[in-house]
């Protein structure tokens, strides 16, 4: 390790370090509701996306680092009674754009409550342009007197021409654009799921006093901390890592929060990219690895770097789901293999009639090269998933 401004360590020194930051190391927390709160809280932002073949993404995150938790348990464990879509006890969590959509702890709430904070994709003003005030007024007024409420449980608000993405189509709904609006503005939250349906509420009923607690003074020096401790090593290139925080490369947030010693740079040999760094990330015990493999999310935050990936773990990670089928080279939804600080392969499964069955397995990475691939880990691994998931576990094949 050097002792220049700018700490240059290795990637054995730093594999474990960011996997342990991660909470992939070990069980930190048991797998009760609390520890799906904490594990949110010490993550702070956990990315969404609605395809499910294991699992979605969220919960293949939480199920990584809480052995022994059920798919069934988290929605009550982050949005209280509201879960099923009914009233009950505060929740603990709600969705908004950090790095792209994310689930976020509640304390996060009043840093966004008075932003308008979106990614471009999601083109909000096109949305405004189809949709009269007094009319998103009546929804919130709608969510107010009746809610919490799905979409298909609010009153019929009439049509718009539904936004195009790239031949698949939007709501026509007029009511459920005008929830996209003011989910947008924060006048309403995320506050459960019915199904697979979103349920919406007000957020001080959802989030209590959250809802109205101070924000921040400075929002992009309060995100990019809050992103460096997601990320555990936060590229200062350019990237998604960056979603909705882009400003603060270039405005002197950094180097302010460099000079007050709330943030360190690290670098790695052969490059001159440079990552951002928490203070106590090189100063934390490191664990031992509990020598399980970890079936990783594919947008899982140990991940979301691929160039970081490449360096210190020497694999090659892309995920594929929207490409054309000829274009992949490994499959739809492929799931990185975590085993102590090395990724050694990665799988693609889904849920076939109550089965979780392999469709693919690659054993590879530096890990496996290494010392040979966890075999017997895997199958427990497996077996586990399939419990986290209330199904029955497939077969592996043998090495």
């Amino acid at each position: 390790m050097s002792t220049d401004a700018v700490l240059t360590l290795s990637p054995e020194e730093l594999r474990p370090r960011l996997v342990a930051h991660m909470g992939l190391a070990r069980a930190e927390v048991p797998a009760t509701p609390a520890g799906v709160r904490e594990v949110l809280a010490r993550r702070r932002c956990i990315q969404l996306d609605p395809l499910d073949r294991i699992g979605a993404n969220a919960e293949l995150v939480l199920a990584a680092r809480l052995p022994g938790l059920r798919r069934a348990e988290i929605p009550g464990a982050l949005f209280g009674g509201r879960g099923a879509g009914g009233h009950g006890e505060q929740g603990h969590a709600f969705e908004h754009f950090a790095k792209e959509r994310c689930l976020l702890p509640a304390s996060s709430f009043p840093a966004y409550r008075d932003r308008a904070v979106q990614t471009p994709w999601w083109r909000l003003p096109e949305r405004l342009k189809k949709l009269d005030a007094g009319l998103i007024q009546a929804v919130l007024d709608e969510v107010r007197d009746r809610g919490p409420l799905t979409s298909r449980e609010l009153s019929d608000h009439g049509r718009v021409d539904p936004i195009d993405w790239s031949g698949w189509k939007g709501t026509s709904k007029a009511g459920s654009m005008a929830l996209d609006v003011l989910w947008t503005r924060c006048d309403v939250v995320v506050a459960g799921w019915s199904g697979r349906e979103k349920v919406y509420d007000l957020p001080e009923r959802a989030l209590g006093a959250w809802a109205t607690a101070p924000a921040p003074e400075d929002f992009l020096a309060w995100g990019v901390r809050e992103r460096v401790r997601a990320c555990g090593l936060l590229s200062r290139a350019s990237g998604p890592w960056w979603s909705m925080l882009k400003a603060a490369r270039n405005d002197g947030t950094v180097e302010r929060l460099l000079e007050a010693g709330e943030l360190v740079e690290i670098g790695l040999p052969g490059t001159r990219r440079r990552w951002l760094a928490e203070p106590g990330f090189l100063d934390r015990p490191v664990p031992e690895a509990d020598g399980r493999v970890r079936i990783l999310g594919p947008l899982d935050p140990l991940v979301w770097d691929r160039d970081l990936v490449q360096r210190v773990f020497d694999f090659e990670y892309l995920w594929e789901v929207y490409k054309p089928a000829s274009k992949r080279r490994w499959g739809y939804y492929v799931c990185p293999l975590l085993h102590g600080d090395r990724l050694v392969g990665r799988l693609e499964g889904r849920v076939v009639d109550g089965v979780l069955t392999l469709e693919q397995l690659w054993r590879e990475g530096s890990g496996a090269r290494a010392g040979g691939f966890p075999e017997a880990e895997l199958a427990a691994a497996w077996r586990a998933h399939a419990a986290f998931l209330g199904v029955e576990a497939g077969p592996l094949p043998t090495g």
